[in-house]
């Protein structure tokens, strides 16, 4: 008895129980509602669409402000 009190005291004490945290990982992750394929399919597609267009976006500013600093500076 005193053993397991020990243990128990020993557990609280450094305030980790890899059991218990296992536990309650999968708890929450039965929580987790997961998207269907065809949502995971098009909120990809437009994540990809839209980093593209911004990374167009920057590169024709980034041209931009280059060409107008060689009109002005050379």
């Amino acid at each position: 008895m005193a053993k397991k009190n020990e243990a128990e005291a020993e557990e609280k004490s450094s305030g980790v129980n890899a059991l218990n945290f296992f536990e309650e990982t999968k708890e929450e992750l039965n929580k987790v509602v997961w998207p269907s394929r065809q949502q995971l399919i098009s909120e990809s597609a437009a994540v990809i669409l839209m980093v593209s267009l911004s990374a167009t976006i920057i590169y024709l500013v980034e041209e931009l402000f280059k060409w107008m600093a060689g009109k002005v500076f050379i």
